[in-house]
């Protein structure tokens, strides 16, 4: 392949772009394709070449880059209508409805404008409501770029994982690992009365895909409504993509007292929002005293994208169609790596999906979890199974990222750029895609 305009433009863009991209993620070596336009599930780049997309926007491409003709009709009807006005809309009220009606913990809603938005304001909301200020992340959960949850360390004591936030900011955050039902027991045994919320993703997907073992996410549960603290989930990545309608909280059958979400629920436009409890979204102003406000929240073209976006979903197989490819995927890689990379472990669920180059692991894949690991105690690689983010840390990143990456891309797959961020199945997808992309595995593996 030829990137000659790819690189062109990325030495203009160092010029007048910090880091000559908008997003750290986008920054690969020795330097990004730059993205003409998208095809379906294909993304062709400036220099014409053609790649199978399982990037999908890191997420919120649902239905791939051609979203289906209602999706389209709406943002076009709202956008000639005049693209926002500073006043309410009848379509973020409908879409707020739909929206309450399917996710189980959901009877209200505030509209905002990213995932880091609704992560920020939910914790703003949890201190207040329970006049308490320390909260409890998830080691390797990602929350968005807020000072609340940019940490790093353990229950022991934590400090900022970037320059620019103070270090007390990060009193107030107690990380704990993931999977870990005891750590976070013990944290609360100490710090019960002072713990505003535990901040959660249900399944690691900013760490390369991490499953809840069987019984944690109750655990959080209960620990929560012991101390009266509140459980938040972010959905950020996984609302409307795992578990369906219902979200990853109805798979699990575990309600929060509050959920975030972005990217899916604004149909390919940004977004984000924070659903919950009447009695506890009803607190952001100017019902409440809680301060929540933004220009463009609840903006009515990406509403109008959202509401067509799940509407859609509900009334079409779209998750019967990408569950089943992304099962299809997962099964595929698990009977690539018996041959020829036993210790690597394939996760994910639904229609997302990674393969973790873990270091070690038994050569029998006897009896394993074919289409993505569970954290099943019976399977004979549970021991070895990412159960942290630190356990995928110690995976071989650098491999991934730096031969991995650029083998999938030679051979026309567009991944996400590190062994970090998950891969996501759109509805675009064909099952010819899969078998391409299978075949695109044993070679570069």
């Amino acid at each position: 392949m030829r990137h000659d305009e790819s690189r062109a433009l990325y030495d203009r863009a160092l010029s007048v772009l910090a880091g000559g991209v908008n997003s750290s993620v986008r920054a690969t070596q020795p330097y990004p394709f730059f993205v003409e336009r998208g095809d379906g599930a294909h993304v062709i780049d400036a220099d014409g070449n053609r790649y199978i997309d399982y990037v999908m926007g890191y997420g919120p491409l649902l239905y791939g880059h051609d979203a289906p003709e209602p999706v389209q009709a709406a943002v076009q009807k709202h956008a000639a209508a005049g693209p926002m006005y500073g006043a309410p809309t009848e379509i973020e009220v409908e879409h707020a409805e739909f929206v309450a009606r399917h996710v189980p913990s959901v009877e209200m809603l505030r509209f905002v404008n990213s995932g880091t938005e609704a992560t920020v304001s939910a914790v703003r909301l949890a201190r207040a409501t329970t006049g308490r200020d320390k909260i409890v992340v998830m080691q390797g959960g990602y929350h968005g770029a807020q000072e609340s949850t940019l940490v790093e360390g353990g229950p022991e004591g934590a400090s900022p994982s970037t320059p620019g936030i103070p270090s007390s900011f990060a009193e107030h955050t107690i990380p704990v690992p993931f999977n870990d039902a005891e750590a976070v027991r013990e944290v609360f045994e100490a710090h019960g009365q002072d713990i505003a919320a535990v901040l959660a993703e249900p399944i690691l997907a900013n760490m390369g895909i991490v499953h809840p073992v069987d019984g944690y996410l109750q655990t959080l549960r209960d620990v929560t409504e012991e101390y009266g603290s509140l459980l938040i989930f972010d959905e950020v990545i996984t609302g409307f993509r795992v578990g369906g309608l219902q979200c990853a909280q109805g798979k699990f059958g575990v309600t929060p007292d509050l959920t975030t979400f972005g990217k899916i629920i604004g149909g390919g436009f940004p977004v984000g929002a924070i659903g919950g409890k009447a009695e506890l979204v009803e607190q952001f102003t100017p019902g409440g005293n809680v301060f929540q406000s933004g220009t463009f929240s609840g903006h009515p073209v990406t509403m109008a994208a959202g509401h067509e976006y799940l509407k859609y979903a509900a009334e079409n197989d779209v998750y019967d169609h990408v569950n089943r490819l992304g099962e299809k995927l997962r099964s595929g890689i698990s009977d690539i790596l018996e041959d020829q990379a036993p210790e690597y472990t394939v996760v994910g669920t639904d229609s997302m999906f990674k393969t973790i180059f873990t270091r070690h692991g038994p050569a029998d894949r006897d009896d394993l979890c074919e289409s993505g690991c569970e954290q099943r105690e019976s399977c004979a690689r549970f021991d070895y199974c990412p159960k942290t983010g630190a356990d995928v840390s110690k995976a071989e990143t650098d491999r991934w990222e730096r031969v991995f990456w650029q083998e999938m891309k030679d051979r026309g797959v567009f991944l996400t750029a590190n062994q970090f961020e998950s891969q996501f199945v759109s509805y675009a997808h064909t099952d010819e895609d899969i078998e391409e992309t299978l075949e695109a595995y044993k070679e570069a593996l």
